[in-house]
């Protein structure tokens, strides 16, 4: 573990002074916000004369953990620092006369790779539980359970693949841009509310994201403002969310389960663009103070460590949460006695949390140099047309696996289908572990 930190701190020490340490420091806190919310609201109960352990999702029993949610929603700054990035990174494909085909290999690469491992995994792990005789009901939950955190680079990858003709949209555009995604949300909205056109509501999940990360483009530019007028923009934001839940048909809960009748994520609503820009007016008013501190060597270092295994971290938490719910079942439910919300499951939270952490750091020491790894510049990029193609297989793939799960039935369709879209997918956009070589410089944007 020193030995790692030691690496972190060299890199650290080398960090250009172009370098925004804050989009770093912003996409590795998004992320880890994500995670505790995730650990924090689920958990299970153990009944012993059944022997059975029941999951249950903590924003399901406790009403007020609702309002939680406004502060552990924060995959629009992921978007945002996604926009950023990509923003640097178009320029700078620009300056070396890269084509889209080879801007995109490296970018699609860097989500695939790991990507790809997880669903390999799990789809083996549920074919072994299959051959047990555990239920497919069962196999199919916890996978579905340990794929859930996928659900959002199904559409980051279309955001990806879409980032060079959105970024010529704001250049040509700039805010009057941001305001077509705002407005096709809007109405996309009006629809799903006042005629009950819910198959248009999915097609939220381009527009509200898309505007997130044109939000990163404004960042790049430095189109943002006085810190007086961001603060103004995110309390108008603040006051527009506040009203959409109080005055409209909107649930308090920004984030949500299947079983919501009404729910702001699934899909997409134009809530979470209201508390996307009332995080983005908020954390850009702060960006200087954050970025003085951010010069110290140790919180710099932290920071960039946790960047260097961010991916991995993310789409491994929940199997970890899976195995740790495992072991405690077959430890006669140990820790799953207390009534979800009392005073005890509260008091026990602590302790849950730190388990799982202690378990998930090997994991993540383990696999994270699947997110070095790079196409190797003697290998020639697939083309642009099998790029677009595998990135939108890969995408369904990723989409399917995380919203039906896998039962490890070899001869269901429904089953083998979702791995071979994502083998497939991933194939196309050149994801090979023969044709890659590790990057010393880490996951850099």
């Amino acid at each position: 573990m020193m030995n790692i930190w030691s690496q972190a701190r060299t890199l650290a020490i080398a960090t250009p002074p172009s370098r925004n340490r804050y989009a770093d420091l912003l996409r590795a806190l998004s992320i880890l916000f994500v995670i505790l919310g995730h650990w924090l609201m689920t958990t299970a109960v153990y009944d012993k004369t059944s022997q059975t352990l029941t999951p249950v999702l903590a924003l399901d029993v406790v009403d007020w953990s609702a309002w939680l949610t406004w502060g552990f929603q924060v995959m629009p700054i992921f978007f945002i620092v996604g926009g950023y990035s990509n923003a640097i990174s178009l320029a700078s494909a620009r300056r070396r006369n890269l084509s889209y085909a080879q801007w995109l290999t490296g970018r699609l690469q860097r989500l695939l790779t790991p990507l790809t491992v997880l669903v390999v995994f799990w789809a083996m792990v549920a074919f072994v539980l299959n051959l047990a005789g555990i239920p497919e009901a069962q196999i199919r939950f916890f996978s579905q359970s340990a794929l859930v955190p996928t659900w959002f680079l199904a559409i980051y990858t279309m955001i990806v693949l879409l980032a060079p003709l959105s970024h010529r949209f704001w250049q040509r555009w700039g805010y009057g841009s941001l305001l077509v995604y705002v407005g096709a949300a809007v109405v996309v909205d009006t629809a799903f509310f006042a005629f009950d056109w819910t198959w248009l509501g999915w097609s939220n999940y381009f527009w509200v994201w898309l505007a997130m990360h044109h939000l990163g483009f404004a960042w790049h530019d430095g189109r943002l403002g006085s810190p007086r007028k961001l603060l103004a923009i995110a309390l108008c934001a603040l006051v527009t969310l506040s009203a959409l839940i109080f005055l409209g048909p909107y649930p308090i809960a920004m984030a949500g389960s299947p079983g919501d009748e009404v729910s702001n994520t699934l899909p997409p609503k134009v809530t979470l663009i209201a508390l996307g820009v009332f995080q983005f007016g908020l954390l850009m008013a702060l960006e200087k103070p954050v970025q003085r501190v951010l010069q110290r060597v140790s919180l710099w270092t932290a920071t960039v460590l946790i960047n260097s295994m961010i991916m991995t971290v993310y789409l491994w938490h929940m199997t970890v949460l899976v195995g740790l719910m495992a072991l405690c079942y077959l430890a006669d439910g140990l820790g799953f006695g207390a009534t979800v919300g009392s005073l005890e499951w509260w008091s026990t939270r602590p302790l849950w949390l730190a388990a799982l952490t202690v378990l998930l750091v090997p994991v993540a020491l383990l696999l994270s140099r699947l997110e070095h790894l790079t196409f190797s510049g003697k290998d020639r990029p697939p083309g642009a047309a099998r790029l677009v193609l595998g990135a939108v297989f890969a995408g369904l793939g990723i989409a399917l696996a995380s919203l039906l799960g896998l039962n490890g039935n070899i001869w269901e369709v429904a089953n083998t289908g979702i791995v071979a879209l994502m083998l497939v997918g991933a194939y196309a956009c050149g994801v090979s572990l023969r044709r890659l070589t590790r990057s010393s410089e880490g996951a850099r944007s």
